[in-house]
């Protein structure tokens, strides 16, 4: 099954992107591997400054021992947080190039619910039509496009069925 679509609709036009493997789910639970639809905020932007230059001026690094926290048992679910780090966590510094811009998102944040998803994020794809953990995953051009564009009011739409 191919997880591309011209879908995610942000500043007026539609972006094509991957979702999750789980596809697009109205209930999400931490570990489905789907993309929560609807509408989402732009919280925050991550950028690895030892791979490309400050996207925007208010970006943050990402620095060795950037982690995220995906354990809906810890206080700090669905939050960075820094090595050492001993519950479950997804590793912001990658090896691959997917991390090295990610705008986060409001699900289920800034307040998390245990277990209702954690780490929704917007970044690079693998491939068209690779499948994500969840996040929603675009072109690295587009991406860098999107960074540009970002206001106070910047919303992602993820629509409820995605057109191919």
């Amino acid at each position: 099954m191919v997880l591309t679509w011209r879908g995610l609709r942000f500043a007026g036009r539609y972006w094509p992107c991957s979702i999750g493997r789980g596809g697009l789910t109205t209930s999400k639970r931490e570990g489905d591997g789907a993309t929560p639809v609807g509408t989402h905020r732009i919280t925050g932007l991550l950028y690895r400054p030892d791979r490309l230059k400050k996207p925007v001026h208010w970006a943050v690094a990402i620095r060795p021992g950037d982690l995220w926290s995906d354990d809906p048992t810890d206080e700090d679910y669905n939050l960075m947080v820094r090595l050492p780090y001993t519950h479950s966590h997804e590793t912001l510094r990658r090896a691959d190039p997917l991390y090295d811009v990610i705008l986060t998102t409001d699900w289920n944040w800034p307040y998390a619910l245990p277990g209702a998803g954690s780490a929704i994020f917007l970044h690079q794809w693998r491939r068209p039509g690779t499948p994500t953990e969840g996040c929603i995953a675009v072109s690295r051009s587009n991406l860098h496009k999107i960074c540009k564009k970002i206001s106070y009011s910047t919303r992602l739409v993820v629509p409820r069925i995605l057109a191919p």
